[in-house]
């Protein structure tokens, strides 16, 4: 096969990339591929003193890589413990990594609605599969990622060594069974995310999307029909779009987030007559809850309640149901949804008189026309008010030049300066991911460059979700242009999504990362 012109190595990674894609692979599960030299030592491994820059921004995804690189009391995989290592996150996703050098540091959310409720001395009961674990916790939560008061949080694991468009119903069965034993135990609040329209809308399986919108449907019925029961109050919404839109405008597999609106459902179980809701967008949905509750909303939340001609009585429970993934798509054979066997939905549309709610761009603390996420959709619903989200931050920061003056940065550089050491960038080969983008990569090889400093490896993680499937190799091709101009960088290591930045605790796909970045072990190219 042909390789692009190229002096940085994005070119003969490319090929390596359509090699694995001839034995089957794809970009979100590409084993590792490391590049070796004349005599197949491999090039650019991470040692000790060497400075390492994590350039992904998102959090739940980037923990257990971070973990192997950082915790000297990691065991779940036998590594040495590299001495010396300055190891550099974009931003704080984990409190455990307080300690580490953040070149974003944020300030936490506090006054969000999980706190609220404890504070009151409510009980709240939170329950996902591990899939969506950390969204209906530490990203609803704002950023604690301790349980508040009268919280109980339950993590159903998700289905492991399998494709996820082969079990499109994931471990909803058992969630659905906890949640409504959440619902007979009866506590004040329960928040339950299901994964399945996020996970699965993510694939390009036609048929594993429509099976996914009909599990959907029936759990839905039936953690519903048991909250009515107990006189819950029921909302059920979204956190963003993607499951509702089959195909792209050129006909390809859609396999990213929507800027779709999203919808939002009330039941009182209490009244015959059906409540109509106002249109919104996910901020509003806790003060709508704490107006519900009777818990008094602080001034800090600038939401509004979406249902305040409508007396829900005194001492009501509420249930929250959020549907992963699940937009508002057109009533045709574009959207699982529609073509799918879904009655329950179709009774929910008919009878409750849904709103509809933004869930994307500047409503959720993102880039206008950006397609929303499920960190800002549970960030922004926690909080009760626009949540600025990292991308927002970070490309401020590029934007108005913060970014080359960042001392974090300049810090990792100077070190390896003084050290005589190596710099390292872990980076998305993504454009519009929501965990990071090539151009903080890209960016740092300029402020490399500008401080003289000429030995800069880049260890890329491919995308295959943000991105379409197959793209891998075009996007090498961007990059070697790019890498050109700059004139710093060698690319040395390329791997999957799916294994570098598990979020599932299979750390045998982490330990593989780990291996082709520190000891050069994978399928090689040169």
């Amino acid at each position: 096969m042909e390789s692009v012109k190229e002096t940085h190595g994005c070119g003969l990674l490319a090929n390596a990339v359509k090699n694995a894609y001839s034995s089957g692979q794809m970009d979100y599960s590409i084993e590792p591929l490391v590049r070796v030299d004349d005599l197949a030592r491999p090039i650019g491994c991470i040692k000790p003193n060497d400075s390492v820059i994590f350039c992904c921004r998102r959090g739940e995804r980037e923990i257990e890589l971070t973990e192997a690189f950082t915790d000297p009391l990691f065991n779940q995989f036998e590594r040495p413990f590299l001495q010396d290592l300055n190891f550099v996150i974009l931003t704080m996703y984990h409190e455990k990594f307080k300690d580490l050098p953040i070149a974003f540091a944020p300030s936490k959310i506090n006054q969000t609605l999980g706190e609220l409720v404890g504070m009151a001395g409510l009980t709240q009961f939170r329950c996902s599969e591990s899939e969506k674990f950390a969204h209906i916790t530490f990203f609803l939560n704002g950023g604690h990622n301790q349980p508040f008061s009268g919280e109980t949080d339950l993590k159903i694991p998700s289905p492991k060594g399998v494709l996820f468009d082969t079990v499109p119903e994931l471990s909803l069965q058992t969630v659905a069974e906890e949640v409504i034993n959440g619902i007979e135990r009866g506590y004040d609040l329960i928040i339950t995310n299901f994964a399945n329209g996020d996970v699965i809308g993510h694939t390009a399986n036609t048929e594993a999307k429509v099976r996914c919108a009909e599990v959907v449907d029936q759990h839905l019925g039936q953690v519903i029909e048991a909250a009515k029961k107990n006189n819950y109050v029921v909302i059920v919404t979204a956190d963003h779009g993607n499951i509702e839109e089959l195909f792209t405008s050129d006909g390809k597999p859609h396999v990213a987030h929507t800027s779709n609106l999203i919808p939002f459902v009330v039941i009182d179980p209490l009244v015959e007559t059906p409540i109509k809701s106002s249109d919104g967008s996910l901020m509003d949905i806790a003060p709508t809850i704490l107006e519900i509750l009777k818990v008094e909303i602080p001034e800090v939340m600038t939401g509004r309640n979406l249902v305040k001609d409508h007396d829900f009585g005194l001492e009501r429970d509420v249930i929250l149901i959020i549907l992963d993934g699940w937009g508002n798509g057109l009533p045709n054979d574009t959207n699982p949804i529609y073509i799918g066997k879904t009655p329950y939905w179709n009774m929910l549309q008919k009878k409750y008189l849904p709103s509809q709610l933004k869930a994307s761009g500047e409503a959720v603390g993102l880039q206008p026309g950006k397609a929303g996420n499920s960190e800002a959709g549970h960030m922004n619903i926690g909080a009760g008010r626009i949540v600025l989200q990292d991308d927002v931050r970070l490309d401020n920061a590029m934007q108005d030049g913060t970014f080359f003056t960042n001392e974090v940065f300049l810090q990792s550089i100077e070190s390896v300066l003084q050290k005589k050491s190596n710099l390292h960038l872990i980076g998305l080969l993504t454009e519009k991911s929501s965990h990071g983008s090539i151009d903080y990569p890209l960016a740092l090889l300029k402020m490399a460059k500008q401080n003289g400093v000429q030995e800069v490896y880049l260890h890329l993680i491919f995308d295959g979700r943000s991105t379409e499937p197959g793209s891998a190799p075009m996007l090498l091709e961007k990059l070697e242009k790019s890498m050109s101009d700059i004139g710093v960088g060698q690319v040395v290591s390329g791997i999957g999504r799916g294994i570098a930045l598990d979020r599932d605790g299979n750390f045998a796909k982490i330990k593989k990362a780990y291996d082709a970045m520190v000891y050069g072990i994978g399928s090689t190219f040169t």
